[in-house]
């Protein structure tokens, strides 16, 4: 069978790997929005890999042209407009279709925490309203991602902004572009183990750099290495506000997974 991956996450990485090892006779197409990623998911075993954004209609035409039997969306569970359109493409095309979503981490898990200092909203432009309308003072730290900066921008004060991206010449263009200080831009290099997070020690560390009292993420689950973010933000009694993980439409009647075991035992179905 031909699989279409829809990647550029570590669980994506982890799928193909899984697929390689267990079901090696299938050809894997792997979708990723960057090279860096790309690369990545072509080290681990995919066939074939795609390293731009894709389009709707693209998608159609890879499906099309590759005889795509499976399709496995395992973008992030951010990554709204992806999940909804593969959503869509695969009650067109009338193709087997799984969600790898990863698990959630609430707060409430989490030990110790001081909800004095978390704030929940729905977006990163709602986050950087509240801190000017509840007044939160000092350097902010961002944590979500640079696709997600300029909402914040909109109402911090760029030389209070500091934030942590991946290393990749296209995130690093954008900080620039956005008017963000060299000294204020800390990348990372992704991992390509799910379970090498950045740690609680890391986390601490920056936070202490550059003086932050206010942390910005996403509720990213364990993988993301949200627990760590918390955690440290907490011990320092730095204010945390948390965007929440969206309601993806369309996946109601659709196959959703988030272990490999459970995305194995769908895989014996198909497959």
């Amino acid at each position: 069978m031909n699989i279409f991956i829809m990647g550029g996450t570590a669980e994506s990485i982890e799928i193909i790997k899984f697929l390689k090892e267990n079901y090696s006779k299938n050809y894997i197409i792997t979708s990723t929005t960057t090279e860096y990623g790309g690369n990545i998911a072509k080290e681990s075993g995919s066939d074939k890999v795609i390293s731009r954004p894709l389009p709707k209609e693209d998608i159609l035409k890879v499906l099309d042209e590759y005889n795509i039997d499976l399709y496995i969306d395992a973008t992030h569970p951010f990554a709204v407009h992806v999940t909804k359109t593969a959503s869509e493409i695969v009650d067109i095309k009338k193709i087997s279709f799984i969600r790898f979503e990863r698990p959630s981490l609430h707060i409430e898990d989490i030990e110790n925490i001081n909800f004095n200092n978390v704030y929940n909203v729905k977006s990163f432009e709602e986050a950087g309203k509240l801190i000017i309308n509840q007044s939160l003072k000092g350097n902010v730290l961002h944590l979500g991602g640079i696709n997600t900066a300029s909402s914040v921008l909109k109402n911090v004060e760029v030389d209070k902004f500091y934030i942590r991206v991946l290393r990749v010449k296209t995130s690093l263009d954008k900080c620039r572009e956005l008017g963000i200080s060299e000294d204020h831009i800390f990348p990372m290099t992704a991992s390509k183990n799910k379970d090498k997070k950045i740690s609680l020690k890391e986390n601490l560390d920056l936070y202490k750099k550059v003086n932050a009292k206010i942390i910005l993420t996403k509720e990213s689950g364990n993988t993301g290495g949200f627990r760590e973010k918390i955690e440290a933000a907490n011990k320092l009694n730095i204010k945390i506000i948390i965007v929440n993980r969206p309601y993806i439409e369309g996946l109601n009647d659709k196959t959703v997974v988030s272990t490999i075991e459970e995305l194995n035992k769908e895989l014996k179905k198909i497959l």
